[in-house]
């Protein structure tokens, strides 16, 4: 074969090979090191100033904790994460005891900007409007005090307030309005408030149960978990049982309520995944029907295997369940991960070492 021919078939080859390595490349570019997979928000020990952020990549290949401190060494995250909020590519990291927001591209972690005023006791975080909305507990040992911080996202600043009851928490987003639960703070609450996100004040207020602290939202209904009042309250107070209560979006009333007898059953994170209803209780883990019209009696599975105290943190994506325990709330947590399908739910599949106190997934893929 001659010089000429060789270098013809060299460079039909190479223009294949780019083409080929370009589209490849064009189908799956990677976003950042932190891309196809899920972050974890450690909390840290109160006043330790220790949170923390792991990685967990889709396939489980990859576990790297710390990963905000790899990426901005020269940048303490801070004292108590409480919550992280995608926005686009950015993710806003609440640091409750740091009275601050640490803002990161989601996908590299890199730093962006930090809010560090008009933020007290800050709690969760949800987007609406072009707004940012998180909510505030204010001092803790004042009822009346507490509000929802509005964040102007182009100057990454708090731009105004909304007061709201005491003891606001988890906040979702539904068709321009915000739904606020109300767990009471240090007390105890029973109501969730709808914020009209275009005029930035509270339209209406819904008592559900006691304690509300999940908000899922399916086919025009919003559904809230409510833990019920724990065993150590005090009188006039008395315990009360779990229970879902479903609010009419359309209508924003409660139109069913499904509650245990047992004053003692206690359930927290609820989770909707497709037609099926997940929450926990203590270290199990239940499971319903959407359609349910009662809680279930036995659980789906347990984590007491693993040595699982109680549920920190809980969720469902994909074809696992991913579950948080905060061990002794002192040294580094683990996170277990478990088949979601029948008939192995409940099988263990990982098992991954975090930082302390795993308190929230937030899935990046």
């Amino acid at each position: 074969m001659n010089f000429s021919k060789l270098v013809l078939i060299a460079l039909i080859f190479s223009l294949f090979f780019v083409s080929c390595t370009n589209d490849d490349t064009n189908e799956d570019t990677p976003l950042g090191s932190y891309d196809n997979g899920f972050l974890i928000l450690n909390q840290g020990g109160f006043g330790h100033n220790d949170a923390s952020i792991s990685y967990v990549s889709s396939d489980f290949s990859i576990a790297q904790n710390d990963i905000f401190s790899v990426v901005n060494p020269s940048i303490t995250l801070g004292d108590t994460g409480q919550d992280v909020g995608f926005n686009n590519e950015f993710a806003y990291i609440v640091l409750n005891a740091s009275n601050k927001i640490e803002i990161v591209n989601r996908y590299t972690l890199k730093s962006i900007a930090t809010i560090n005023s008009g933020l007290k006791n800050p709690r969760y975080i949800a987007f609406a409007n072009g707004k940012g909305y998180v909510t505030n507990w204010g001092d803790g040992t004042v009822a009346t005090d507490d509000y929802v911080a509005v964040i102007d996202l182009s100057t990454n600043k708090v731009s105004s307030s909304i007061p709201v009851v005491e003891g606001p928490e988890k906040i979702i987003v539904n068709s321009g309005k915000l739904y606020v639960a109300h767990k009471g703070g240090f007390n105890y609450g029973n109501k969730i408030s709808v914020i009209d996100a275009a005029s930035n004040a509270v339209s209406t207020t819904i008592t559900v149960g006691d304690i509300p602290e999940n908000m899922e939202i399916k086919d025009g209904t919003l559904w809230v978990s409510c833990a019920g009042n724990p065993s150590y309250v005090s009188a006039p107070l008395t315990e009360t049982a779990g229970k879902i209560v479903k609010v009419s979006l359309a209508t924003n009333t409660v139109t069913s309520t499904i509650a245990y007898s047992d004053a003692t059953k206690h359930l927290s994170n609820l989770v909707l995944n497709g037609n099926d209803v997940y929450y926990t209780i203590g270290s199990d883990i239940y499971k319903m029907s959407a359609s349910a019209t009662a809680l279930p009696t036995t659980s789906a599975f347990s984590t007491t295997a693993q040595g699982v105290y109680g549920v920190y943190s809980f969720a469902v994506h994909g074809s696992h369940i991913y579950v948080g325990d905060a061990g002794d709330y002192e040294h580094n947590g683990k996170v277990y991960v478990y088949a979601l399908t029948s008939p192995s739910i409940g099988t263990l599949e990982k098992t991954f070492s975090v930082g302390v106190i795993p308190a929230g997934f937030y899935f990046n893929d």
